[in-house]
C-alpha cells in the first residue's frame, strides 16, 4: 500500500504537468483577442491590424483587434492586467503604458513592471520637427538660435496631447538645447499639425505616420530627425546628432505585452509567431511606407529596452516636475 501511495505521489505532478503542456503545444487553439488602447486609425490601430492579419493567417486562428482608448492607455492596459494570463488576450503598449505613466501619475490602475509581460517591441515611430512652412529656420540649428533670441517672450510648441511621445520629445529638446518654450496640449497630432500648418503655433515634434500627408503637402516643414539615423522617407533631412546637437533620440515605441505570469513558453511562441510575421517582405514594405521603423526582437531584449527608457524618461519627468494627475 505504502509503495502504491509513493507512485501515486510522485505520478500527480506529472499529471498535472501533462495538460499545461499539451496546452502550451496546441497554441493557439482559438482566437486571439488583441486590445488597442487607442481609437481605430492611428499608429497603434494600423500596426495591430497589419501584424494581425498575417499572424492570423498563420495560425488559422481569428485575431480579432478590439479598440480600449483612454485614460492615457490605462483603461486597456487595466483590461489586459485583468485577462487570463493565457496568451489569448494580448495589448498593443506604447511609450505611455510603459514608460511615461509609472512617471505621470501617482497612480495608476495597473502596474507597467508587475503587471505586464513584454512579448516583443513591433515598430518604432521615430519623432521629427516640423515647423511652419513660413518660419524662417533652415534647419534645427537655426530653430534653437530663434527660440533662444525670443527667450523672453518664449516661444510655443503644440503636441498631440499632454504625456505623449510628441510632447516628451520636445520637453527632451528643450532641456538639451536650453530652451524656453511653452506646451499647447491638443487631442490628437491632426488638429495641432493643423495649427503649425496654420501658424497658430510656430513648431511641435511628429511622427511620419502621422504627419506625412502634411509633410509631404508642404503644409508643415522639417527641420531634423530624433532618430539615430535618417529616416527613408525623408533622405534630404538630417539628424540632431548631425547638427551638433547631443542626446536628441525620440521615438513612439509600440510593442506586444500580456498578462504578467503567462508561461514563458507562450510568451516565446507569440514572440516568434509576431517577429515572423513583422518580416514578412509585403508587411515591413507596408510598415515602412506607413512611417514605422520595423524591430520585431526578442522578450528579453525588449524588456531590457524598456528598463533603459524608464531610467531616461522618468528622469526627465521627475526634472522638469511634469504630472497628469
Amino acid at each position: 500500500m505504502r509503495k502504491i501511495l509513493l507512485a501515486c505521489l510522485f505520478t500527480l505532478p506529472v499529471l498535472a504537468v501533462a495538460p499545461a503542456q499539451a496546452q502550451i503545444a496546441a497554441f493557439p487553439s482559438k482566437p486571439i483577442r488583441w486590445i488597442v488602447p487607442y481609437p481605430a486609425g492611428g499608429g497603434s490601430d494600423f500596426l495591430a491590424r497589419t501584424i494581425g492579419q498575417t499572424l492570423s493567417q498563420q495560425t488559422g486562428q481569428p485575431v480579432l483587434v478590439e479598440n480600449k482608448p483612454g485614460g492615457n492607455t490605462a483603461i486597456g492596459a487595466t483590461e489586459l492586467a485583468r485577462s487570463a494570463p493565457d496568451g489569448y488576450t494580448v495589448l498593443s503598449a506604447d511609450n505611455g503604458t510603459l514608460i511615461f505613466n509609472g512617471a505621470l501619475y501617482k497612480s495608476l490602475t495597473y502596474s507597467p513592471t508587475k503587471d505586464l509581460a513584454p512579448v516583443t517591441l513591433m515598430g518604432r515611430f521615430p519623432m521629427i520637427l516640423v515647423v511652419t512652412p513660413s518660419n524662417p529656420a533652415k534647419d534645427a540649428r537655426e530653430f534653437i538660435a530663434q527660440a533662444r533670441a525670443n527667450k523672453d517672450k518664449g516661444t510655443d510648441f503644440a503636441s498631440a496631447g499632454a504625456g505623449s511621445p510628441h510632447h516628451l520629445a520636445m520637453e527632451l529638446l528643450k532641456t538639451e538645447a536650453g530652451l524656453k518654450m511653452t506646451h499647447v496640449p491638443y487631442k490628437g497630432a491632426a488638429p495641432a499639425l493643423t495649427d503649425v500648418a496654420g501658424g497658430q503655433v510656430p513648431a511641435m515634434m511628429v511622427d511620419m505616420a502621422a504627419g506625412a500627408g502634411f509633410i509631404k503637402g508642404g503644409k508643415v516643414r522639417p527641420l531634423a530627425v530624433a532618430n539615430a539615423k535618417r529616416l527613408p522617407q525623408l533622405p534630404d533631412v538630417p539628424t540632431f546628432a548631425e547638427l551638433g546637437i547631443k542626446n536628441v533620440e525620440a521615438a513612439a515605441l509600440v510593442g506586444m505585452v500580456v498578462p504578467a505570469g503567462t508561461p514563458p513558453a507562450i510568451i516565446e511562441s507569440l514572440n516568434k509567431r509576431v517577429v515572423a510575421a513583422i518580416n514578412e517582405p509585403a508587411v515591413k514594405q507596408k510598415l515602412i511606407e506607413f512611417g514605422v521603423e520595423p524591430v520585431g526582437d526578442s522578450p528579453a531584449e525588449y524588456s531590457a529596452l524598456l528598463e533603459r527608457e524608464i531610467t531616461r524618461w522618468h528622469k526627465l519627468i521627475k526634472d522638469l516636475n511634469i504630472t497628469l494627475d
